[in-house]
């Protein structure tokens, strides 16, 4: 597919709020509980992205003119060394045709990544095993789920 990168926008939020949601739906529900499920949905609700875009760089993946996926970097913590990638979902109709992938080649040309001597991810279960593919290691050298269900995880740059 011939997937277009660019910088979020804030006419972006509701369309890249509906992919999430999908995303979170269909691709993330085999391995959370569905309360866990409605609150990530809520927590990337269009106004939330919209603020969350303020404090980093989030970018959207389309497909034509349809948004099929989103990614954004930011410093970790307030850090000048670390930094963290947030906000990775990819519509389930777009996973494994390349989507991910360009979507973290761009993450990782972005100067938040540039910068820094670690960046870190917070995966979910459902997507550690692209990470790992995209050469991240588990933070705690077994990958095991934090009591929110996520696997922290991080690349030394």
């Amino acid at each position: 597919m011939d997937y277009k990168i660019r910088r979020f926008q804030e006419q972006d939020a509701a369309e890249t709020s509906a992919v999430i949601e999908r995303a979170l739906q269909v691709s993330n529900a085999p391995d959370y509980p569905a309360e866990i499920i409605q609150e990530m949905v809520e927590l990337y609700s269009a106004a939330n992205l919209t603020e969350q875009a303020g404090d980093e760089h989030l970018y959207v993946l389309c497909d034509g003119e349809n948004i099929a996926g989103c990614g954004g970097i930011a410093a970790h913590m307030g850090s000048e060394k670390e930094s963290i990638l947030v906000t990775i979902f990819v519509c389930p109709e777009h996973q494994g045709k390349g989507a991910g992938r360009k979507l973290m080649e761009t993450l990782e040309r972005d100067p938040y990544f540039l910068r820094a001597d670690r960046v870190v991810i917070h995966s979910s279960i459902t997507a550690r095993d692209f990470y790992l593919k995209m050469g991240y290691q588990f933070s705690d050298g077994v990958g095991t789920p934090d009591e929110e269900g996520c696997i922290r995880m991080e690349k030394r740059t």
